[in-house]
């Protein structure tokens, strides 16, 4: 039996005019709500972060679209001492790229057993380094590798997943392939800008997430995209990206003068 087009006509009218009686309805409701209904709220910790099944090498737990990796484990310290890291990584390209002051001080957040430690510390001789790691066994390494070298200008600091428990004052703080495995960014960076002075930097070096070919493992990697949409959000100002270095990018921000 053919529908003739009188009928389709009908349908297509009636198809229209309940859509447009709806439209209306929804426009009514939403006249009624009180005004809060439409105000956003500043999102809490619960709200930042939302969860997963975990992949391979993360924890299941999502910022900003990122999932965080896992903890490199102090088991895994000889890997951040490896002889082959210094024409891997060039670190003394990232502690010249500072340009530190002598009287500066400056943070090395997740600083494992102080291998970038130890070459911050000929820099500021009326200064200090005050290395800040979770792993208590980090430190300990860190401790016996600071008295069997005779280094007085560096503090090492116990930090909580939350808290890196920095002093006021500080001047420059260095993530070195750290950040990514923060459990708590947001909270940590926030206190990281509390304790910066105005003007105060940061300054991540993190693998290329760009680069499928780099042998680290995915969520070991950032892309520079990634990064300063992370740190723009906790009030940071990018300055610039340097990409001197092998394998890693190396971005610099800052804590706003006022």
């Amino acid at each position: 039996m053919k529908t003739s087009t009188y009928a389709i006509c009908m349908g297509k009218r009636g198809a229209i005019a309940l859509l447009i009686m709806l439209m209306a309805i929804a426009s009514v409701m939403l006249q009624s709500l009180p005004a809060y209904a439409f105000e956003i709220s500043q999102a809490s910790p619960e709200q930042v972060y939302t969860y997963r099944r975990p992949s391979s090498d993360g924890i299941g737990k999502i910022y900003m679209g990122r999932e965080i990796s896992q903890v490199m484990g102090h088991r895994g310290a000889g890997w951040l001492e490896r002889s082959s890291r210094r024409q891997e990584e060039r670190p003394w390209k990232i502690v010249d790229a500072l340009e530190l002051n002598p009287s500066d001080t400056v943070v090395d957040l997740g600083a494992g057993t102080g291998y970038l430690t130890f070459q911050l510390a000929p820099e500021v001789p009326q200064g200090k380094v005050l290395a800040v790691d979770i792993q208590p066994e980090m430190l300990d390494m860190l401790t016996a590798a600071q008295q069997r070298h005779g280094i007085e200008n560096v503090e090492p600091i116990l930090a909580t997943v939350d808290n890196p428990h920095l002093p006021l004052g500080v001047d420059y703080v260095l993530m070195v392939d750290a950040y990514h495995e923060f459990e708590f960014p947001r909270e940590v960076m926030k206190s990281v800008i509390k304790s910066l002075n105005p003007g105060g930097r940061v300054v991540l070096a993190e693998y290329r997430g760009e680069n499928p070919f780099l042998a680290i493992k995915r969520l070991h990697k950032m892309t520079e995209r990634q990064v300063k949409k992370e740190l723009k959000s906790v009030g940071l100002e990018w300055i610039k990206t340097e990409e001197q270095l092998p394998r890693q990018h190396l971005l610099f921000f800052q804590k706003p003068e006022s």
